[in-house]
């Protein structure tokens, strides 16, 4: 096992990485910019080193100012946790370069699903289920024309370099196709620079439903069940629960042999997420993550298993030690993130924590970096915390999420507290039917 792990993050995240570290009896090393020099997570740390000013590509993004910090620090793994470079192949490969383990996927699997594309494509191959569209990318106005003719209207057209809803598209008929293409182009070079798009058939009323995947060297592949993130704004999570309340226990197994076998085929290792929309028993693959994700907290709670250690064993080439008999699963948890935002206009609200309660009792899990007196800064995202609260049903689980909302005090800064308020409170959401365009119209009518 590793004796020393670099952080490569901030927040609740690193935090989280600290924690699991620390219980394993690996020393850490916090990395941060001028902007997070008090932070909880650098506070706690063995060691911490400044890596720059407070603009994350100064700081969080220099891959040499972090590669530098583990060679001084003797550190013998980096773990990267989500955003930022978790995902950066090209990262990964100087980390390795260097002689230091990356805690992740070999750099060719980061690259090969980074790609929307290649995602798609390696998809295909491996068996999994896809959305009707484009085979790869659509370089011209004729071509996307052939393909929206193919799926049939409406089409969605995506960047390939994309996430976040950004350089993505919706035409509804050939009149709306033209401009739809040569707008998601323009995003796509703006944001990613790189102006490549593919097309997939629009569906209607999905779910988001994904399955997460640990995977050894010595090829064992197992899943933890799913998770429902249909609960998005503006493709951005907002709220996500275990297990899905539209899926059954015959469906779980299904898709998730789907999942793994898939994962076996392409030889994959480590923790991953593959996403996929359900609409009408149907399951479609629209992208893989080739890290930690956000809600893993949800699986955590339904499996018992702790996705950061199992990460560190396997990256020290440790075998997972059970296969997927072994993997049950119990009750239900949900996870809400809490963003330091207005909760109506969803404007960002930097400053300073005046005061801080966390809820807790039996079954409530707070994930976060905050204290009475902490910056929350404005160069990064707004995320400040995750409430993940467990029960043994769904109605339980409602009912002492609702009771943990109410105890939760987070002041000086506003927060998104009083929206997950009106959620638990919803009479489509408690009784699970939503889907991803419903929270959209829920804010668009309130």
């Amino acid at each position: 096992m590793f004796e020393k792990v670099l952080i490569a993050n901030r927040g609740e995240i690193a935090l989280r990485i600290h924690r699991a570290c620390r219980e394993m009896g690996i020393k850490t090393v916090a990395v941060h910019s001028t902007a997070d020099a008090e932070a909880m997570h650098v506070r706690l740390a063995d060691e911490a080193v400044c890596i720059g000013p407070a603009p994350a590509r100064e700081s969080y993004l220099n891959k040499a100012a972090i590669i530098s910090a583990a060679t001084i620090t003797g550190a013998d793994a980096i773990h990267p946790g989500y955003g930022f470079l978790s995902e950066n192949a090209d990262f990964a490969e100087m980390v390795e370069d260097h002689g230091i383990v990356f805690i992740g996927p070999t750099p060719a699997h980061i690259r090969m699903m980074g790609d929307k594309v290649t995602a798609k494509k390696a998809a295909i191959e491996a068996g999994l289920p896809v959305v009707p569209g484009s085979p790869g990318a659509v370089n011209s106005l004729e071509e996307a024309e052939e393909v929206a003719e193919k799926a049939g209207y409406p089409v969605l057209i995506k960047a390939s370099a994309g996430g976040g809803g950004r350089g993505m598209k919706v035409a509804r008929s050939r009149s709306e196709l033209a401009e739809a293409w040569s707008t998601a182009r323009t995003e796509a070079q703006n944001a990613f620079g790189n102006p490549e798009v593919y097309m997939e058939k629009y569906l209607g009323n999905p779910r988001h439903i994904e399955i997460q995947i640990l995977a050894d060297n010595h090829g064992n592949v197992v899943h933890l069940g799913e998770r429902d993130c249909s609960l998005q704004r503006r493709h951005q999570k907002v709220l996500e629960e275990a297990p899905s309340p539209i899926l059954t226990a015959e469906q779980r197994a299904a898709i998730g042999e789907v999942a793994t076998t898939a994962m076996r085929r392409i030889g994959y290792r480590n923790a991953g997420t593959i996403e996929f929309l359900y609409e009408n028993g149907e399951f479609f693959f629209i992208e893989m993550n080739t890290r930690l994700q956000v809600e893993h907290p949800v699986t955590e709670a339904v499996t018992g298993l702790d996705l950061v250690r199992e990460q560190l064993r396997i990256a020290a080439g440790q075998e997972l030690g059970y296969s997927q008999k072994d993997i049950s699963f119990s009750g239900h948890a949900i996870e809400c993130r809490i963003n330091a935002e207005d909760p109506e206009t969803f404007r960002p609200c930097p400053g300073t924590v005046v005061d801080y309660h966390p809820p807790g009792g039996l079954g409530v899990r707070v994930d976060s970096g905050l204290f009475a007196g902490a910056k929350v800064p404005p160069h990064y995202d707004s995320m400040i915390a995750k409430l993940i609260v467990h029960g043994p049903s769904r109605a339980e689980c409602l009912n002492r999420l609702r009771r943990s909302l109410g105890e939760f005090v987070v002041g000086g800064v506003d927060s998104t507290i009083p929206l997950h308020k009106l959620l638990v409170e919803n009479p489509d959401f408690m009784a699970g039917d939503y889907d991803i365009r419903w929270l959209e119209k829920f804010l668009a009518k309130d």
